[in-house]
């Protein structure tokens, strides 16, 4: 099998769009979304109507999560609580019925899909460096986990970072974020993963950033959720 593997959309509908007509030009077999499918961006309704359509499974994030509890974003900044906010006022019902019903993990073949970390999913813990992922894959019953949450693209192993996926270890990947890139490079990242040939490609491409950006601004969501877009931060 395939796999696309996209995750922290955040509303950001120009950068779903341009992932999904790369998807549609590779020929995957099934695509998957890690989370956060909503929060930052100003088309949270368009965005997960695409997911609900396009996605042969999908699991909850943080932020989508925090969509239908605001109460669950008591430890976000204030950035991200208004665009919580703003953003839970917008959803249609049958969206938020949608990401209701979403898992916190689910699995296909030997392999683990969650927004945070196999450990705990709903506690929304961050995988940053080979200390975080070392713990995490203590936990990990598959050979692999894609995660996504903090946005920045990495693959671990039990030992640390590494540079590809072998068949004889078990591994952590971050597939990166879809709509808000932040490793510095504002370009839109997932991933691709061949489960027979157990190969991973990481892909990047731009996207019509401004049009997203004007969008957060005529939203009057803040202003720093557009300016972030244009340097991947």
């Amino acid at each position: 099998m395939k796999y696309a593997i996209i995750s922290d959309i955040h509303s950001n509908l120009e950068a779903l769009t341009k992932a999904l007509s790369i998807i549609d030009e590779r020929k995957v077999d099934e695509i998957i979304c890690l989370g956060d499918i909503v929060g930052y961006g100003a088309n949270p309704n368009e965005c997960v109507n695409l997911v609900r359509s396009r996605c042969a499974a999908a699991v909850l994030g943080n932020h989508d999560a925090a969509a239908l509890d605001t109460s669950q974003a008591h430890d976000f900044n204030a950035i991200a609580r208004r665009a919580v906010l703003w953003t839970s006022d917008e959803l249609i019902p049958e969206n938020k019925a949608y990401l209701s019903g979403l898992p916190m993990t689910t699995v296909r073949e030997d392999i683990r899909f969650v927004h945070a970390s196999p450990h705990l999913p709903d506690a929304w813990d961050y995988i940053i460096d080979a200390d975080d992922a070392s713990r995490a894959v203590r936990f990990l019953q598959e050979r692999i986990c894609f995660i996504g949450h903090t946005h920045v693209p990495g693959i671990f192993n039990g030992r640390g970072r590494a540079k590809s996926v072998m068949q004889d270890e078990q591994y952590l990947v971050n597939v990166g974020s879809v709509g808000q890139p932040r490793d510095g490079n504002p370009m839109l990242s997932f991933g691709i993963f061949d489960s027979i040939a157990w190969t991973f490609e990481l892909v990047r491409s731009d996207y019509d950033i401004q049009t997203a950006a004007e969008k957060i601004y005529a939203a009057r969501l803040p202003e720093e959720l557009g300016n972030r877009l244009m340097y991947g931060m």
